[in-house]
């Protein structure tokens, strides 16, 4: 058993109330819209935002109903993102199913992203909280603002660093900062509190995207090809930094593939051992092994009950440890 089904199983009571809490948010008498919304969430995945929102809540004093309204608007928000990047990506699956896209066509797959949407909007406000309807308001413009960027970063062939980690941080980490926040600020944490959740669920944003984009680069079953990102034109860290570090007639030559956006088989293939053997893969981990150790070590300085802190250092040790 891997920790994250330890974490469950510590929150499976808090996390079947949460599904319930989930199915009433998109009850409706229009049997289409019932019917579509219950492929979409029976199609998500690890629910890990809120699991974190719980956990987070759990740590900071009791889970109340309105931390499981929270925990719904994250998990809202986070769906209908995935719903219309598949049909940005032209996608026909997601884990394992078919896309909602493909399944139906890409008119009712964005209006039922919308719909989503809205209907996070709407259990946000059953928070009673303004500063949480602030957080994800902010959330919202944050995930397409970085949509936004990495397609132009992909299109216009801009390789950074800098700009990878911007665009990682308004896609990724924004919401698993946010599903930290309403945690903390449900379960009665004071302002100082709250802001060392937002800086672990920022770590474990950024560590997450990392993650996934070294995924790319090995033949594990992960839900998606090898390579998929470099063909999608997504330039992630481990082939930013071995572009950096390799002799200027190699990465001159890479760039070319790159910029030509020829990727025939043999060129992905020469990419993603490009970026093994100059160490990019490598640089990727210690990156996420230095943001982990900051985390562990805000974790560590935590009053809480001994179990929880367990449970929150296993939940980063799954981060680093996943292979999907």
């Amino acid at each position: 058993m891997d920790q994250s089904q330890l974490i469950k199983g510590f929150l499976q009571e808090e996390l079947l109330i949460f599904d319930k809490y989930l199915r009433d948010s998109v009850n409706s008498d229009n049997p289409l819209l019932i019917e579509l919304t219950s492929y979409v969430l029976n199609s998500n995945g690890k629910r890990l935002r809120p699991t974190l929102v719980l956990l987070t809540a759990k740590a900071c004093g009791k889970i109340i109903p309105e931390t499981y309204h929270g925990a719904v608007t994250v998990e809202l928000l986070h769906t209908a993102t995935l719903v219309h990047d598949d049909v940005i990506d032209k996608s026909d699956f997601r884990r394992g199913k078919q896309s909602l896209n493909a399944l139906h066509d890409n008119t009712q797959a964005v209006l039922i992203g919308d719909y989503l949407l809205s209907t996070s909007l709407a259990e946000s406000v059953k928070t009673k909280n303004l500063n949480i309807v602030k957080i994800i308001s902010e959330l919202g413009q944050n995930l397409a603002e970085g949509e936004l960027s990495q397609f132009n970063l992909a299109k216009d062939i801009i390789i950074s660093e800098k700009d990878y980690f911007n665009v990682i941080d308004k896609k990724t980490a924004s919401l698993l900062r946010a599903s930290l926040a309403i945690g903390a600020i449900t379960g009665g944490a004071d302002e100082e509190l709250v802001s060392k959740f937002v800086k672990i669920g920022t770590i474990l944003g950024l560590c997450y995207q990392i993650k996934d984009d070294i995924f790319d680069y090995y033949s594990f079953d992960v839900g998606k090809p090898t390579g998929n990102d470099i063909k999608e034109g997504k330039i992630t860290l481990p082939l930013i930094h071995a572009l950096k570090n390799s002799p200027e007639e190699l990465s001159a030559e890479i760039l070319h593939i790159i910029r030509s956006r020829d990727y025939i088989e043999e060129n992905i293939s020469k990419l993603l051992n490009f970026a093994i053997e100059y160490k990019g893969v490598e640089y990727s981990y210690k990156v996420m092994d230095t943001m982990l150790e900051e985390a562990e070590e805000i974790v560590s300085g935590f009053t809480f009950d001994s179990e929880i802190k367990l449970y929150m250092t296993l939940f980063l040790k799954y981060l680093k440890d996943r292979s999907y």
